[in-house]
Parts: C-alpha cells; sequence; structure tokens
C-alpha cells in the first residue's frame, strides 16, 4: 500500500451500536505468552455470544433443534489487548438478515469500556440438522433476528 492509499480497516463501535449485551470472563487458558488474550479466542468468545443469545431467547436447543446454524466465515479486528482477569461484554448487533443467513457484527469491550476492544464478523447460516442443507430463516426465529438489526 502506498501513502496516497487508505486502509479499510475499521475503528472502534460504541456500546450503543450495538442491540443485546452478555458479559463472558476470560480464564487462565486464554493468555498467551505476550501476557494478552490470544487471537483465537476472539472467535470463541464470538462464537458463546451468539449461540448464548439463541438458547437465550428459546430459539435453540443443541441437541435437539431441528435446524442448527453453522459458521461459514468469522474475522476479528483488534484495537485494545484483553487480559486475565477481567470481564468482557459482547455486544451483538445484524448487519445483513437473509434469507437462511446471518450477518453478525459482534463487540468485545473491556470491562466498563466504551469503545470495541475488538469488532467481529461472523456469519451464520441455518442448515436442517440431518441434511445440513440451507433452510428458510421464518416465524419466531425471524422476528426475533429483526430486533437485532
Amino acid at each position: 500500500m502506498t501513502s496516497s492509499q487508505t486502509a479499510d480497516r475499521p475503528v472502534p463501535a460504541s456500546r450503543d451500536t450495538f442491540r443485546a449485551f452478555s458479559t463472558l470472563p476470560t480464564r487462565w487458558m486464554d493468555v498467551d505468552i505476550y501476557g494478552h488474550v490470544n487471537n483465537v479466542q476472539y472467535l470463541s468468545f464470538f462464537d458463546t455470544a451468539v449461540n448464548g443469545w439463541y438458547v437465550k431467547q428459546g430459539l435453540l436447543d443443541p441437541r435437539t433443534s431441528r435446524s442448527v446454524f453453522l459458521v461459514v466465515e468469522t474475522g476479528c479486528h483488534y484495537f485494545q489487548e484483553l487480559v486475565f482477569p477481567e470481564t468482557i461484554t459482547a455486544g451483538l448487533r445484524i448487519s445483513i438478515l437473509g434469507s437462511s443467513s446471518v450477518v453478525y457484527s459482534i463487540g468485545l469491550f473491556k470491562e466498563d469500556g466504551e469503545a470495541t476492544a475488538a469488532l467481529g464478523r461472523f456469519v451464520h447460516v441455518l442448515v436442517d440438522r440431518e441434511t445440513r442443507k440451507p433452510t428458510p430463516i421464518e416465524g419466531r426465529l425471524r422476528n426475533k433476528l429483526t430486533s437485532l438489526l
């Protein structure tokens, strides 16, 4: 990239841009030799925040639901280190709600931070548990997801 080009790197988002929140503790095992939460753990935080929201809303029983969401894409932009011990807040919002897919934006916040320490993209596709073929997002599920737009 030359000095005249600009990167498409996002900037930290504020708490008020998210629709639902959950708290997640960092764990001793999350920290790497550099003293901060290792980058792979952020994807685990995203997965826990999204699937925890589904369960809390009564939209998913991981053992028995006929349809399940599978991750087809994920990514993360890091702005500030997370550490142990720390309780982080995960903010959720949906940027795109398709016929069988959902694109989440997930913000991870330090303790009482107002700007994201990390900002993730998490794409889910709803599939039939048995066939693994995409299935439409309809009814109550669509209504609940719409509340995060």
